[in-house]
């Protein structure tokens, strides 16, 4: 059997299920689309759902492809064996409604007996117990011994999830020999040990599985099959685990290079070479496909990820970043099965760079803190870290908790990871105490509500309710009554208004009594039992159980719903100009702007800026209509909602969608048609915190009144230009800077002719002192590089001299000393000089022995200090 190599494996795998009609598809990328059930792909039927469900047609009947995949339960593990790993590829053939089990077998046993070479001696089969059709198929059609087919129970040979399709599967199993079992007499299929290896998993999608336990025969059954290629890869080479396998022992081989160490001379070195192995290929793969490492979501598993391999590299004593630099295996490994990490090395490893960089910044210091943990707990014998300890490393020396908890495990320890939580929690809550400011309008905690139903939110479609006061409240307690001029909360059964979240201000507006306006609704927010409390300002006196009618103001909302719902198309726009990496990372939107923060890795340039304005602004012209519908929310998914990482959502979700452009999950409120934004205008983009940008904009009247205020601008700048002209400021200003560069060049001239003017008559007027020409004079208003060329004119003149000048421009007095080589030779130091004389003045300076300047405070004392040069240097000369 010829040792083919991982990449050579994987193109004749495709390629033969080319010859069987299927499509090659290339891999999907690892962040799922319209799934929020997975946070990455983790096999290679899960971007194939909605093919598999009918959500959606496959491009065709017949589908194979080499999927990248990653797996995180185990990560505690990867390192430690050589069987665990966060990253595989997983070849697959699929079919939907089209070819079933027999072909699915026939193939599968050619591709691996005549493409490969796997010798039918050494296979064993596994089929579902009551699945005969599988079972005969292998014996009497492809000819398997009946002893090598074992029939095994619904744990090991049926797939289900829950309700919905599901059938039997028939798994083939590699003998590797006695070498590689556990010894005893009674060892076979189904083994622990590791002499039996899975490789290919075909499963006959059958059956749809109903509530009631029932199993009917689908009338268009599927084939989903699965075989890891790395797994394959280490039988072919007839090499151990998949860290012994080409592609992935060049990697390994570069760490070593790195490191300064070989494989399988230390064992615990061995586990850290495979935690980097593993991990910087996951690594690879997620930047390629968008992700960035972040504090959530699959951002933080790229970070962790990154940071254990880090931390790995510290333990082999790598002392600089160096991931970055092992990228570049990794991607010439790979890129024949994924050409897209070619194309996109730099990015891939500037992320990586930038993100080891960020960590190496702060393990050091952690490790030495922890390890003082460690000690004092060893010998205090204690066996488990305090959460405070853990906390206070993750909170001051920002040390990850999952690197506390591994780091304590392999010194014996455990981490109360309660305790820790406990105190993160303890933070939240000081956290949110210390932002309250005393105003009776803080009542989310200030004030208890007992028995007041939670409000019901009747606000989408109206803005005015008739409904009853249930409860007021003010100065930190309730009250029967607000007397006007009063602030306090008001709370009602039912509310028109919308309270403060998801980023979205509250709304504001009026309570009337009997057709006259009561109070002022100056803000609405929302407590944990989910009451609205109204934030009033009573304008007439106000009772529990009073008849009142609620107002939200019209433009307020109107100003507020432009600003939302802009924020879902720059939310699109910013995907389709820097990526699918770009996610939503905070937001705030209320009458006057919006603000959105977003997941990337560096500044926006004015050309991306410039082309998201335009696709916004595009979207908005284009006047496409903006539906809202409450649906489940496997139907949401379906359209491809958006859902934010990390936010929990009830069976049934609110979906916003505009036009074919923006599918959205959202609770908040919106317009009907996007052009009822008007316009939207980028103000600002900047950098809130490593990996995130803020983009803060306006709409509507908010551009209209960024118009304006550069119309007012423009106009005042004309108005010192001296032009009424406004289209022509532009020349005009290019004008006056070209002029006053030219008066800056004439000036400059006459400050030299001037500058040599007094340069000569500070030469007529140079005395000789013990046989070393002394200049001293004043050049007022001469700048310091003026006066330097002043100085050095004078020099050019003296053949054994020096020369101190002095310059009052404005309010700033400067003196500067320079002499020729053979004044230095015979003692003279234009720095000890300047000490001197900027001391007289009341400053100081210094320099070289034949330059120097400084500065002095008294411009009276000029002269004076001028004067003592002459002393001062006949001390220097003997």
């Amino acid at each position: 059997m010829e040792k083919y190599g991982v990449n050579e494996i994987r193109e004749k795998f495709l390629s033969f299920f080319e010859s069987k009609g299927c499509l090659r598809l290339d891999s999907f990328s690892l962040v799922p689309k319209n799934d929020a059930s997975l946070l990455l792909i983790n096999s290679g039927m899960a971007p194939m759902k909605p093919w598999f469900t009918g959500a959606e047609t496959p491009p065709r009947r017949r589908v194979a492809t080499c999927q990248k995949c990653i797996r995180t339960p185990d990560i505690e593990n990867v390192g430690k064996t050589a069987r665990h790993g966060t990253f595989f590829e997983m070849l697959g053939n699929f079919s939907f409604g089209d070819y079933f089990k027999r072909e699915a077998i026939a193939w599968a046993w050619e591709f691996l007996t005549k493409e490969i070479g796997l010798s039918p001696d050494v296979l064993w089969i596994t089929v579902y117990e009551e699945d005969d059709e599988a079972r005969d198929i292998w014996v009497n059609e492809i000819g398997v011994a009946p002893e090598r087919v074992v029939k095994m129970g619904k744990e090991d040979n049926f797939w289900e999830h829950g309700t919905g399709p599901c059938g039997p599967c028939s798994e083939i199993h590699i003998d590797r020999g006695v070498e590689c079992g556990c010894g005893k007499p009674d060892c076979k299929l189904g083994c622990d040990c590791d002499r039996f290896m899975e490789i290919w998993n075909l499963v006959f999608t059958q059956f749809d599985k109903d509530e009631n336990g029932n199993y009917n025969r689908l009338p268009n059954p599927n084939i989903d099959t699965g075989m890891g290629l790395e797994r394959l890869a280490a039988v072919v080479q007839g090499v151990n685990n998949l860290f012994e396998v080409d592609t992935v022992t060049n990697i390994m081989k570069k760490i070593s290079e790195f490191a300064g160490i070989n494989y399988h001379d230390d064992e615990n070195k061995d586990i850290s070479l495979r935690v980097i192995t593993d991990h910087i290929r996951s690594t690879v793969m997620m930047v390629s496909d968008g992700v960035i490492p972040s504090n959530e979501g699959r951002g933080y598993v790229l970070r962790r990820l990154l940071r254990r391999a880090a931390r790995h590299g510290k333990l082999l004593n790598v002392k600089d970043a160096f991931l970055y630099k092992v990228a570049d295996t990794v991607i010439d490994e790979s890129a024949q099965g994924y050409p897209e990490l070619a194309e996109k090395r730099d990015y891939i490893k500037k992320i990586i760079k930038i993100e080891e960089e960020r960590f190496a910044a702060t393990i050091d210091n952690g490790i030495s803190i922890l390890n003082d943990y460690i000690s004092a707990a060893k010998v205090e014998n204690k066996t488990v870290l305090g959460g405070n300890e853990a906390f206070k490393l993750n909170d001051t020396y920002g040390f990850p908790i999952d690197l506390t908890i591994e780091i304590c495990e392999e010194n014996g320890l455990s981490v109360d990871v309660d305790g820790y939580k406990a105190e993160m929690e303890k933070q939240k809550t000081t956290a949110r105490a210390a932002r309250k400011d005393g105003s009776s309008w803080d009542a989310e905690d200030s004030y208890n509500f007992d028995g007041i139903a939670s409000t019901v939110f009747d606000g989408y479609d109206k803005l005015e309710i008739e409904t009853t006061v249930a409860a007021l409240a003010a100065d930190g307690e309730l009250c029967s009554s607000l007397s006007e001029g009063k602030t306090g909360i008001l709370v009602t059964p039912t509310t028109p208004f919308y309270a403060e979240m998801g980023g979205q201000s509250g709304d504001i507006g009026s309570v009337f009594k009997n057709g006259d306006k009561v109070a002022v609704v100056k803000n609405t927010t929302k407590n944990g039992d989910g009451i609205y409390l109204h934030e009033i300002e009573a304008l007439k006196d106000l009772n529990v159980d009073d008849k009142v009618e609620l107002k939200v103001c019209k433009k307020n909302r109107m100003a507020v719903s432009r600003n939302h719902s802009t924020t879902h198309l720059l939310h699109k726009a910013l995907k389709e100009t820097l990526g699918s990496h770009v996610a939503q990372a905070g937001s705030l939107v209320n009458s006057k702007h919006l603000r959105f923060d977003f997941s990337h890795f560096e500044a926006m340039t004015s050309e991306q800026l410039a082309e998201v304005e335009a696709k916004v602004n595009d979207a908005i012209l284009n006047a496409m209509p903006i539906i809202v519908k409450e649906m489940p929310i496997n139907e949401a998914k379906e359209l491809g909602a958006t859902a934010q990482f990390g936010e929990k959502y009830g069976e049934v979700v609110r979906v916003v969608s505009m036009g074919d452009y923006s599918v959205e999950f959202c609770g908040g409120t919106h317009l009907s048609n996007t052009a009822q934004a008007g316009l939207f205008k980028i103000i600002s983009e900047s950098g809130v915190a490593a990996g995130t940008r803020r983009i803060e904009a306006v709409t509507g009247e908010g551009v209209l009144e960024y118009i304006k205020n550069n119309d007012e601008l423009i106009a005042r700048t004309a108005a010192a230009l001296k032009t009424n002209l406004l289209n022509e400021i532009d020349k005009k200003a290019e004008a006056v800077v070209l002029e006053a560069k030219e008066t800056a060049r004439k000036l400059e001239s006459l400050n030299a002719k001037l500058a040599g003017g007094k340069a000569d008559d500070v030469l007529a007027n140079a005395k000789d002192v013990n046989g070393v020409k002394v200049a001293v004079g004043r050049a007022d208003g001469l700048s310091v590089p003026d006066l330097r060329t002043m100085g050095d004119k004078i020099k050019e003149s003296l053949d054994c001299g020096v020369a101190v000048l002095a310059s009052l421009t404005g309010d700033k007095l400067m003196f500067l000393a320079t002499a020729t080589k053979s004044a230095v030779e015979k003692g003279v130091h234009a720095g000890n000089i300047i000490k001197e004389v900027t001391k007289i003045a009341g400053g100081s300076g210094g320099g070289k022995p034949d330059m120097a300047q400084g500065g002095g405070k008294d411009a009276s004392k000029t002269d004076e200090a001028l004067g003592a040069v002459e002393g001062i240097v006949s001390g220097q000369v003997k």
